[in-house]
């Protein structure tokens, strides 16, 4: 009988990663050891070569975390030089764009990365979602990365109010009043956030102090745990092509330095894409905030436009509290009803699923502008149905409006289709993911003066 090969510790693969003529002892040896060492530690020693495939990844989750890093050093280097009092706000960031050495260039910096992280974490969660890749025994992962999107979102929603302009204080102002539309305590919790009824300086010192203590206090914690949970469920899900088909026993290949030069060359090009960016486009700055002077139109920031466009077309309570609740639930639910493993790693589950997402995303595409033209200019819930109350004949009933054809739908594309439970989910998901992308548009690129419809390449005439 042979002898087993003997299991290799990390620290045997470390020490087999140096090169020639480095010894653990050496300066040059010790340090990559260190190195070494840290990059074992937040990844396996070896993973599946079929797992590094950019199209499969396209390494958004890197990108995040990288960005993260990014967001915590530009933070500190602001921090030094910012007091979270008006009108010194205001004043300090002028300071910081004139008169700290690259001063402007790291307030660039940090506000782009802070608004790539938005999309680069919501790109992430579609593209978990379009693997498959949120079912068991993956299912609290996707938790927390939602969980991690939301805090991002509210990391991004505090820092906006921080430059204290005008731009800052009237998207905050707009932003926060949606907390009041909260049944039973939403005139508490907006007190509560803004620390009195409307934005001012306390608002000012409660945002700056959840920016830089609470919200990354708990997104660190959460990323740290996330990459852990990654390797205690198998690392990621292996792609399959759409067929289904997986190789038997794909290759695996060590962590160093086959993953680790790819991330490298990714998180440089990442790197310099973004630093060029950031010297060629400023970071925004109107005036100092001013309470008495509303401009118009006033909108909240661009990641919350969704959200208000959904308000000119709903009751309050609907469209800010119902509608994005139930979609909310919806996503925290989907590894509980979703739980068909064979198609895991495969891109829209089948040939089938790639088709209703294309058919899908056009009817989004087609149907959500339709609607809002529609609201707008020929429907009047109000005025049909002047004696009811406004929560029925502007909220719930246009909401059954939309729901029934919606459900329509989905009858066809089982009928037509033959769509099973995961390829229905993927239709119906997909379908009001891009119609959520589309009123987000319209809110950011054809709402005027007075939130009116507009066409912004327009000319106004004198």
């Amino acid at each position: 009988m042979t002898e087993p090969t003997p299991t290799k510790s990390i620290f045997d693969r470390i020490r087999e990663s140096l090169g020639p003529g480095e010894t653990p002892t050496d300066d040059r040896g010790r340090m990559r050891m260190v190195v070494d060492s840290l990059v074992l530690h937040l990844h396996p020693t070896k993973v599946p070569e079929t797992t590094l495939r950019w199209t499969y990844s396209w390494g958004l989750g890197g990108l995040s975390a990288m960005l993260m890093v990014i967001l915590g050093l530009t933070g500190v280097v602001l921090q030094n030089n910012y007091t979270p009092a008006a009108p010194q706000a205001y004043l300090d960031i002028l300071e910081i764009n004139s008169n700290v050495w690259f001063g402007e260039l790291v307030r660039n910096i940090h506000h782009w990365s802070a608004n790539l992280l938005v999309v680069v974490a919501a790109l992430h969660l579609i593209r978990v979602f379009a693997t498959g890749a949120y079912r068991p025994p993956r299912e609290l992962n996707w938790l927390i990365g939602v969980a991690m999107l939301l805090l991002t979102l509210g990391a991004n929603f505090t820092g906006y109010l921080l430059p204290w302009d005008q731009l800052a204080f009237w998207a905050i102002t707009v932003g926060t009043s949606i907390i009041s539309y909260v049944p039973l305590v939403g005139s508490w919790l907006s007190q509560l956030i803004l620390g009195g009824p409307e934005v001012g300086a306390n608002t000012l010192l409660n945002f700056y102090a959840m920016h830089i203590s609470l919200i990354p206090l708990m997104i660190f914690g959460l990323m740290m745990y996330h990459f852990w949970r990654i390797r205690k469920d198998g690392g990621l899900t292996l792609p399959k092509d759409v067929d289904g088909i997986e190789e038997p026993r794909p290759e695996r290949v060590t962590t160093i330095p086959h993953l680790v030069r790819r991330e490298g060359v990714f998180a440089l090009a990442w790197i310099a894409a973004l630093l060029i960016f950031s010297m060629l486009v400023p970071a925004p700055l109107e005036g100092i905030a001013n309470p008495d002077v509303s401009p118009n139109p006033a909108k909240a920031p661009w990641y919350f436009m969704g959200l208000q466009e959904m308000l000119l077309h709903f009751h309050p309570l609907v469209g800010a509290i119902i509608i994005p609740s139930i979609a909310l639930l919806g996503i925290f639910l989907l590894p509980f009803f979703d739980i068909n493993l064979q198609s895991v790693g495969i891109y829209f589950r089948s040939r089938r699923g790639r088709s209703l997402t294309a058919l899908a995303a056009g009817f989004a595409i087609l149907a959500t502008p339709l609607w809002v033209l529609l609201d707008e200019f020929v429907l009047d819930w109000a005025g049909w149905l002047p004696t009811w109350n406004t929560l029925l004949s502007n909220g719930l009933i246009p909401l059954a409006v939309i729901a029934l054809p919606l459900l329509a739908l989905d009858s066809w594309a089982v009928k037509t289709f033959h769509a099973d439970t995961e390829e229905r989910v993927l239709f119906i998901t997909t379908f009001l993911f891009v119609a959520f992308i589309v009123l987000t548009i319209i809110g950011i690129f054809f709402r005027g003066p007075g939130m009116s419809l507009y066409w912004p390449w327009a000319m106004p005439t004198h």
